[in-house]
């Protein structure tokens, strides 16, 4: 892509009300475009960093048996009443509207009765199950103060994953085996794994706990407290170091789990979260199978979530310097951002001959800004690998300088190819 093919442009300054990082650089480099408090666009940048993203999880989902599907936004009233959640005493973040023939339909917030509500149609028999359904789709909730820039919205983008089990012991092997490991993997992909935790959190009303996957920040809104000894690596995504949410961390909690009191504690945003669901959303939805001993039982389900709009918000808190963003390579919009300083054809030779050769390239060839200004621009932007060519340079040379590097270098341009894998 050409910088003069984009329409958006960069801004120096972030608007005033906009205090969080991420909202900052992203809404300065143009990947996202604020509507309303709690409510962005996303822009030809950020589209492409948010597909990215969509297709490292949808990666991980298939690896593990996942099917993906898409349930509707618009959710029938009576399905929600059937399990007691359309009442807003009892959830209070529905955005409802009314129907011109009548009665009301509400935009989705979960999904978790959509998807009981669908299998009840297709589940007879344990050799039915298990299944691992998903789908990436818009999800809305009426939060009373929308803040943080994407990382928590009134509309957001979401994947999850149901899975339906015949029993306890089948839905504990593949939560604790396959679903964890693909999670680590997803957050390992994007670039946040070192600093994530597998957190016990509170299970609420579906179990004793459920698990959060918590990524180190100092601008979280979520405090951890993480151990300093390795308990083993089932408890987290490293080093076998254990993870608590401060909203359960007591010291029967800590008795429960067998850990001893070297604690420290962290803030932490939380980017994607896995619930025991058991048999809460299968039971009010007669969600039932006949077993091998010819008898019925309910559904056995649990709940895999990640925003994708949060993560992507929560790589820019973690992955930024005071020029901008330094996105990982995985999900970058382009893998190089090329620049030509003044007016010369070799830019426009090395664009095509990289674009031929399947690297991702946006190409500053804009001749209205200076040097300074496309340098700049560069940084902010964060793409991994800058290029630049100009006419002090040798007809066979090109400049090339890491994100993350300070210094720039002289390569041949024979070597470029070899130099971007």
């Amino acid at each position: 892509m050409k910088f003069t093919q984009l329409f958006t442009r960069t801004l120096k300054n972030a608007p005033a009300e906009e205090a969080a990082i991420n909202a900052q650089y992203l809404i300065r480099g143009g990947f996202v475009y604020k509507e309303m408090a709690g409510v962005y666009s996303y822009l030809p940048l950020g589209l492409r960093v948010i597909k990215k993203i969509e297709d490292i999880i949808r990666e991980e989902m298939n690896k593990i048996g996942g099917i993906e599907m898409k349930t509707s936004v618009l959710q029938n009233k009576e399905v929600w009443e059937k399990s007691n959640r359309w009442s807003d005493e009892v959830v209070d973040s529905w955005f409802k509207t009314e129907l011109k023939n009548g009665g009301e339909a509400g935009l989705s917030f979960t999904n978790e009765e959509s998807y009981s509500n669908i299998l009840k149609q297709y589940v007879s028999s344990y050799k039915d199950l298990p299944m691992y359904l998903y789908d990436f789709k818009e999800i809305f909730r009426n939060e009373t103060r929308s803040k943080s820039g994407i990382l928590r919205g009134r509309e957001f983008y979401w994947k999850a994953m149901y899975s339906f089990s015949k029993n306890e012991n089948e839905h504990n092997n593949f939560y604790q085996k396959e679903a964890i490991k693909a999670y680590k993997n997803i957050f390992n992909r994007v670039g946040i794994g070192e600093k994530t935790y597998l957190t016990f959190a509170s299970g609420g009303t579906f179990s004793k706990f459920s698990h959060e996957f918590q990524t180190l920040c100092d601008s979280g809104e979520d405090i951890i407290y993480i151990s300093k000894n390795d308990y083993g690596e089932g408890l987290k995504m490293k080093e076998g170091r254990a993870a608590i949410n401060k909203e359960i961390f007591t010291e029967d909690i800590k008795k429960d789990l067998g850990l001893g009191e070297d604690f420290e504690e962290k803030k932490a945003i939380e980017v994607g979260n896995i619930f025991t669901l058991g048999t809460r959303f299968s039971e009010p939805f007669n969600l039932n199978f006949i077993d091998e001993d010819r008898a019925k039982k309910l559904v056995f389900m649990g709940s895999y979530g990640i925003g994708l709009s949060r993560l992507m918000g929560t790589v820019v808190e973690v992955s930024h310097d005071d020029k901008g963003i330094i996105w990982p390579e995985e999900i970058a919009p382009f893998k190089a951002h090329l620049i030509s300083i003044g007016k010369n054809s070799e830019a426009e030779g090395v664009y095509e001959e990289l674009t031929a050769s399947g690297v991702e390239v946006i190409y500053d060839d804009r001749e209205d800004k200076s040097a300074g200004e496309k340098f700049a621009d560069a940084d902010l932007l964060g793409c991994p690998c800058r290029l630049v060519i100009s006419g002090r340079m040798d007809s066979d040379e090109i400049e090339i300088k890491r994100r993350t590097e300070k210094e720039a270098r002289i390569i041949k341009k024979d070597n470029l190819l070899e130099e971007l894998k």
